[in-house]
């Protein structure tokens, strides 16, 4: 086959379909705005990426860095007052909308797709959803593109969780990241709850005084 001939099937195959991956945390905290990534990789493709929750924190950060200079990236969160009031999932499913919104701004055109771990996708149950999308459950170790998804988004969240234990250190945030652990309990009996804690949330919820 001669070098024409394969330029020209490349000419007719068109540009490589814009596929990004999306991955959220922070939906089962007691604390804490959550967070959503979608990523767009680059080339080359960061090596090592899988599941942030199988990653040590060293990893997790080297990975980000790589993810942050090689691929094009956006994060949507959704505060505690926005989880309260539409509840969890509708704000995760915001914050995955929101992050693809403001990646497409980035690159001028939408995906071909949109891959999401789990088992559902916005389409359909959040308002500010357009694109193409498929759910794929374990999709955060098996998909790159939505493994760097996921190792954004961590780190993103654990950041804003770092800031606000400066505030509220009895909380252990920088440790615990606002999930209901036996110290963040503890404090939460003695202290109350703060602003930033997920009134919704049943452990939360019992401790707010009835008016």
């Amino acid at each position: 086959m001669s070098a024409t001939t394969q330029i020209d099937e490349r000419r007719v195959q068109g540009p490589t379909p814009l596929v990004i991956g999306v991955d959220e945390a922070g939906r089962g905290p007691l604390a804490g705005p959550v967070v959503a990534a979608a990523v767009l990789l680059g080339d080359p493709c960061p090596q090592g990426l899988d599941d942030s929750k199988k990653l040590s924190g060293k990893r997790r950060a080297v990975l980000e860095t790589a993810i942050r200079q090689t691929c094009r990236w956006a994060v949507g969160v959704v505060d505690v007052d926005e989880i309260d009031r539409i509840n969890i999932f509708g704000a995760t499913m915001l914050a995955m909308s929101l992050a693809v919104q403001d990646l497409c701004a980035q690159l001028g055109a939408d995906p071909a797709e949109v891959l999401i771990d789990g088992n559902l996708t916005p389409a359909g149950r959040c308002a500010h959803w357009r694109w193409p999308a498929r759910a794929i459950v374990g999709g955060d170790g098996i998909e790159p593109c939505i493994s760097a998804a996921s190792i954004i988004a961590k780190e993103h969240r654990d950041r804003l969780m770092r800031a606000l234990a400066e505030a509220h250190p009895h909380y252990g945030w920088d440790r615990n990241a606002g999930y209901g652990t036996r110290e963040h309990m503890a404090a939460l009996r003695q202290h109350g709850p703060t602003p930033h804690h997920r009134r919704s949330f049943a452990p939360v919820a019992r401790l707010v005084p009835v008016r």
